[in-house]
């Protein structure tokens, strides 16, 4: 296990407790105290995953998570103090994958890191050789590849997250059948549903957004209110 790894968070001892642990399962971390420091260093190498602190000296981690979603889909984990919902809400519609309050257990972060990997390495894994045909939905104008992993609408492309590729695939999956948020949720992130979980309202929200929907009547995305989503 090589996969690389990148910590951005002020607190010292967080940052070197998680980089202990890490670098003990076998991954190679880089350490970073400000965002300053992290951006620099973006230009230079790519991490497979990012830890990224919310409260930073000098650019906030909201900032810094949407500045890396304008080029990179790497997996991103938040870390916050804080425990208000609006910022879980914030961080995901900003694309992070994954969200994480302190304090927490170091064990529970380096699970969470695995299983973010997997489903990165899933989503960027070509698809078996097998008597197959290449698997496509063109939905009027919007055309998703799941061999590829591209997505695009009326001819130009759409920068998706794993996370978002998954949820418009398994709707598009599904094309007329109304989805639940509960099925959506157990089938993309691979957990049990929680009630008051905002999540996947959250990321079908950013769908709508790269995918230019009208908020009140959406083309592709639409809302069956109490049940769930649809594709027609």
């Amino acid at each position: 296990m090589y996969e690389k790894i990148m910590i951005v968070d002020d607190e010292k001892e967080i940052a070197d407790l998680l980089e202990l642990y890490l670098k003990n399962d076998g991954f190679t971390v880089y350490k970073f105290y400000n965002g300053s420091d992290f951006l620099k260093q973006l230009d230079t190498v790519v991490p497979d995953l990012l830890l990224l602190d919310i409260m930073l000296p000098d650019i906030d981690g909201f900032a810094i998570c949407q500045k890396v979603r304008e080029k990179y889909v790497f997996p991103i984990i938040m870390l916050t103090a804080k425990v208000d919902d609006s910022d879980l809400i914030m961080g995901l519609t900003l694309g992070a994958d994954d969200y994480i309050t302190k304090p927490f257990k170091p064990i529970e972060v380096l699970a969470r890191v695995k299983t973010q990997l997997r489903r990165y390495t899933r989503y960027n894994q070509s698809e078996s050789v097998q008597a197959e045909p290449v698997q496509e939905y063109n939905i009027r104008g919007l055309v998703i590849n799941n061999k590829t992993h591209k997505c695009s609408l009326y001819g130009q492309n759409i920068s998706l997250t794993p996370i978002e590729f998954n949820i418009l695939w398994y709707l598009c999956e599904h094309q007329g059948n109304v989805v639940s948020s509960e099925e959506l949720f157990e089938a993309v992130w691979g957990e049990k549903f929680l009630d008051n979980n905002n999540t996947v309202m959250t990321h079908i929200g950013r769908l709508r957004e790269k995918l230019q929907e009208p908020a009140r009547k959406p083309k592709f995305i639409k809302t069956v209110w109490g049940v769930g989503y649809q594709i027609e």
